[in-house]
């Protein structure tokens, strides 16, 4: 039993981790570059930009602080759930992306409650088109989400694969 716990422990420190990469970097940024500075990184395909975002993704619903706040420690306390719940079943790879998500949401989620916005700066450009800017905690959130989507066509590959073998099986016994 103690062994399970400290194990548990390890998908936390990885969501700290995740978390203190978003922070670093966020800290780097604002201390850096002005508002609207520019870096380029790769030619104009890729540039630091230091902005700031009051709103969700692609910088929709914006100044909606407390309905971020609240459902991000709505989201936080899910995840949590399912975390603890995912790690009596062993499946490695979703308590990683829970984990990657649980670290990225804190990430901005702290921003969202302390200063009322969350620092963006990775920006890519494909032509004339701009990607959104976003963050590491942003990078973080579709990283985990990904592995959950990957997690969850493995399993139904693997249920497949089950079930196929329990009706040969059958077949054979009848």
């Amino acid at each position: 039993m103690q062994s399970r716990r400290v194990g548990i422990w390890f998908f936390y420190l990885w969501a700290v981790l995740v978390f203190a990469l978003d922070y670093a970097t966020k800290k780097l940024i604002e201390h850096s570059l002005e508002m609207y500075e520019q870096i380029s990184v790769i030619g104009n395909f890729f540039l630091i930009t230091s902005i700031r975002n009051r709103g969700a993704a692609f910088g929709i619903l914006q100044e909606k602080r407390v309905f971020f706040i609240l459902i991000t420690v709505v989201v936080a306390a899910v995840i949590i759930w399912y975390l603890h719940r995912t790690y009596r079943s062993g499946n490695k790879l979703m308590l990683y992306a829970l984990s990657t998500v649980l670290g990225g949401a804190v990430g901005n989620f702290l921003d969202r409650a302390i200063h009322g916005e969350v620092v963006d700066f990775l920006q890519f450009n494909f032509g004339s088109y701009t990607f959104p800017i976003f963050n590491m905690a942003d990078v973080a959130i579709c990283v985990g989400v990904g592995l959950i989507i990957l997690d969850s066509l493995l399993t139904a590959r693997q249920e497949k694969k089950k079930h196929e073998h329990g009706e040969q099986s059958e077949e054979q016994i009848v």
